[in-house]
């Protein structure tokens, strides 16, 4: 069975993140093929059953792939015999042979969350999000095959459009991000004082307004005791008005921007906070909120879905559009050593469920009953 992966936009983050731990734990068949469509600097895992394969085209442009995908890759896909073809980006571009299966996943929920779609200024980006709506629908609606990664996300999209064949599969938890009894030393990058933490990019949608204007919120004995610490890239326009509200309100000693943060120092970032906050109003699967449960730390989570299909029991929620709501969550969990233990080991229970090594069997099993 050969199965060609267009991997051309997994070019950052949660794309590649998925790619290399299903790569990571696929099946070695002896008649077993995959040949993947990858861009260039990346290191995705390779085996025996893996070929990469790098196109000559510049795909770097998305108007520039998409050209590809439509005109070139439709006869590479004949040329290969493929018999599956797999797009995790969530959209279909190419056209496949009839004899090839189409698999694709639905991973981006922006161009489907309307509050955060009329939030984005008038411009290419909203021009994108409108024009991926239409397309992934498409894509989904035309697959044998979608994997869903959350049942939230799975229900919007099938209160839309019919889908063939659906199926939900969960992101899975990397291992060093659930602590256990490891100890990992205080990263340089944290505050020598205690911190309560927040991981994210710097988007409306995350609500870092809310969090700094909640941290304010505080008794002064909590600021005092609990410095906040902002992590994620600071050279984005939602950060900038983030770190104006923090100098209006006084705050520029308590609230730490540390910047990104490599991915390989986060465990230990995670591991020496008081408690970890996630504000976020607009996700599929919450990775951060996954990596925040194995942490050994009590997780504060936005209430909107589908966190709490995540979280269940283990998280004390909050509305993020509401920064009293997330003062007082913090508040009861910095008051009650108690609470916060329960937190903690409800946390690393849950936790349990998501496992990449489990996501990939699930997923290659899917895959492979198409043939």
């Amino acid at each position: 069975m050969k199965i060609v992966i267009n991997a051309l936009s997994a070019r950052l983050g949660g794309g590649q993140t998925y790619l290399k731990n299903i790569l990571k734990y696929m099946p070695e068949f002896d008649d077993l093929e995959v040949l993947l469509i990858a861009p260039e600097g990346v290191n995705f895992p390779c085996n025996k059953n893996v070929t990469k394969f790098y196109t000559k085209w510049p795909v770097e442009n998305p108007l520039s792939r998409a050209i590809w995908e439509k005109l070139v890759l439709p006869f590479l896909l004949i040329k290969w015999n493929a018999d599956v073809f797999f797009c995790p980006g969530g959209v279909v571009a190419s056209h496949a042979p009839s004899s090839c299966r189409v698999v694709t996943m639905f991973r981006n929920m922006i161009p489907f969350d309307k509050k955060v779609r009329e939030a984005v200024p008038f411009g290419f980006q909203r021009l994108r999000n409108i024009i991926l709506y239409q397309v992934m629908l498409k894509s989904m609606s035309q697959a044998d095959l979608t994997i869903f990664i959350s049942d939230y996300a799975r229900g919007i999209i099938q209160s839309l459009k019919a889908i063939p064949n659906p199926v939900t599969i969960p992101h899975g938890l990397n291992e060093n991000f659930r602590v256990n009894d490891r100890v990992l030393d205080r990263p340089a990058s944290v505050p020598t004082t205690e911190y309560l933490l927040y991981v994210s990019r710097f988007e409306t949608y995350k609500h870092h307004r809310e969090v700094v204007r909640a941290y304010a919120g505080l008794p002064e004995q909590f600021r005092d005791q609990y410095k906040l610490l902002l992590v994620g890239e600071t050279n984005m326009p939602e950060a900038d008005a983030v770190a104006g509200i923090v100098a209006e309100l006084g705050l520029s000693e308590q609230i730490v921007f540390s910047g990104a943060i490599e991915y390989e120092r986060l465990p230990a970032v995670y591991q020496h906070a008081k408690l970890i906050l996630f504000a976020s109003s607009c996700e599929n699967c919450p990775n951060i909120l996954l990596e925040a449960l194995g942490s050994g730390r009590p997780v504060l989570s936005s209430n909107v879905d589908p966190m709490p299909e995540f979280g269940g029991d283990a998280v004390e929620y909050f509305s993020p559009f509401d920064p009293e709501s997330i003062s007082n969550a913090m508040r009861k969990v910095l008051s009650d050593s108690s609470l916060e233990q329960h937190l903690v080991c409800q946390g690393m229970k849950r936790s349990e469920r998501y496992d990449w090594s489990k996501t990939a069997t699930e997923t290659w099993s899917r895959i492979l009953s198409l043939k």
